[in-house]
């Protein structure tokens, strides 16, 4: 996610697509490129399958609460692409769209479970409408009480996310990511840390014995939040690969930082993922992975300076996706953040990290876990 306008330098400006460049964009079939079935030839694979068996739907966490239409749709923070991802989804092909399954039961989270990373002051400070001027411009939207029931829904959803990818393996959050949120602010469009919450809500309930968790954040802009809250934890694992010379300007110290050059494409990119996450893996041995796939990586994002394609998207979820497969190790995934004009190519590049989650199960479903323990 990034940070309101006086904190960023100017954004790379983009033709708004006509209807038939929508239309063409969206309706390409994406696979997994010979470069990343390359680089998961390493992994496990079992001879045969259950003749005509089929992987578990992937879970999709969703809430109506996610987005509202009270919202100025010129803002930088584009709200309408929550419900633009299930639109998108509910656009795919059948036999694509039918192996996800729509979870929508859940509500706000509690205050107490904010508060074990927020100081209670600031949650009670935004709650109630009554944080200083100052501390509104730092988060950049404008509050209401829709704004108070989005945030805590968002944080429940990711909360609710991975307890479904503790049962099932995989479960994939439709909102999330809000990476910049520190203990007692927010910060860039961010106002409680639903990574960072749903971390220490994992660690504290006993039931769930989960001991080690990974927060891996692809997002172009470097999870500060994340990585200030976590600091000196060992138990929690933060790992940021970003653009270094993007917001966050002051950085803070992850577990591992990956500074990445402007302009990076989709094979460099890919290969610097791919260099250190099965090692990183099978040293941390984590319970979970909280996984941010923010879309500001795109070649065509506003506040990015990367230059991955939509192809380069898919592969890099792809890739994360079956090597914690292959290693079992569960997986929830969060949006993150994604800057476009055009909402529409916006929600389908949001889009992509389901897509990917499928073929992932997939891919796993014909191969054996290899347990880390």
């Amino acid at each position: 996610l990034a940070v309101y306008r006086r904190h960023i330098s100017l954004p790379r400006t983009r033709a708004v697509a006509t209807p038939e460049e929508l239309r063409a964009r969206t309706s390409v079939k994406l696979a997994p490129s010979h470069l990343v079935e390359a680089l998961l030839r390493w992994t496990p694979r079992r001879t045969a399958t259950e003749k005509g068996a089929l992987p578990a739907p992937v879970p999709v966490v969703f809430h109506k609460d996610y987005g509202y239409p009270e919202w100025d749709p010129t803002h930088r923070f584009v709200m309408s692409k929550f419900h633009g991802v299930m639109t998108r989804l509910d656009l795919l092909p059948p036999a694509l769209r039918e192996r996800m399954r729509i979870v929508s039961d859940f509500g706000a989270m509690e205050h107490a479970v904010v508060e074990r990373v927020h100081a209670s002051s600031y949650v009670k400070g935004f709650c109630d409408g009554t944080l200083d001027a100052k501390a509104l411009r730092r988060i950049g939207l404008p509050w209401s009480p829709q704004l108070v029931r989005r945030t805590l829904v968002e944080c429940e959803g990711t909360r609710l996310t991975a307890s479904l990818a503790l049962l099932e393996g995989l479960a994939c959050n439709t909102g999330g990511g809000t990476h910049h949120a520190f203990p007692a602010h927010g910060s860039g469009f961010t106002i409680f840390n639903d990574l960072a919450i749903t971390a220490q809500w994992l660690l504290d309930e006993a039931g769930l014995n989960v001991k080690q968790v990974v927060i891996l954040d692809l997002d172009v802009h470097q999870g500060d939040g994340t990585a200030a809250i976590f600091q000196g934890q060992p138990s929690v694992h933060t790992v940021s690969y970003h653009c270094q010379s993007n917001f966050p300007f002051e950085k803070q110290t992850s577990d591992l930082d990956v500074g990445l050059a402007d302009g990076l494409g989709d094979k460099e990119y890919l290969l610097q993922v791919s260099e250190r996450l099965p090692k990183l893996l099978a040293q941390v041995k984590p319970d979970i992975l909280l996984y941010d796939a923010g879309v500001d990586v795109h070649q065509d994002d506003v506040l990015g300076k990367l230059n991955l394609s939509d192809q380069g998207m898919f592969d890099r979820d792809f890739y994360v996706l079956c090597v914690c497969a292959a290693l079992g190790v569960p997986v929830a995934t969060v949006v993150g953040g994604g800057y476009d004009k055009n909402h529409e190519l916006l929600a389908w590049r949001h889009s992509i990290v389901f897509q990917a989650a499928v073929a992932a199960k997939a891919w796993a479903h014909a191969r054996p876990t290899a347990p880390l323990r």
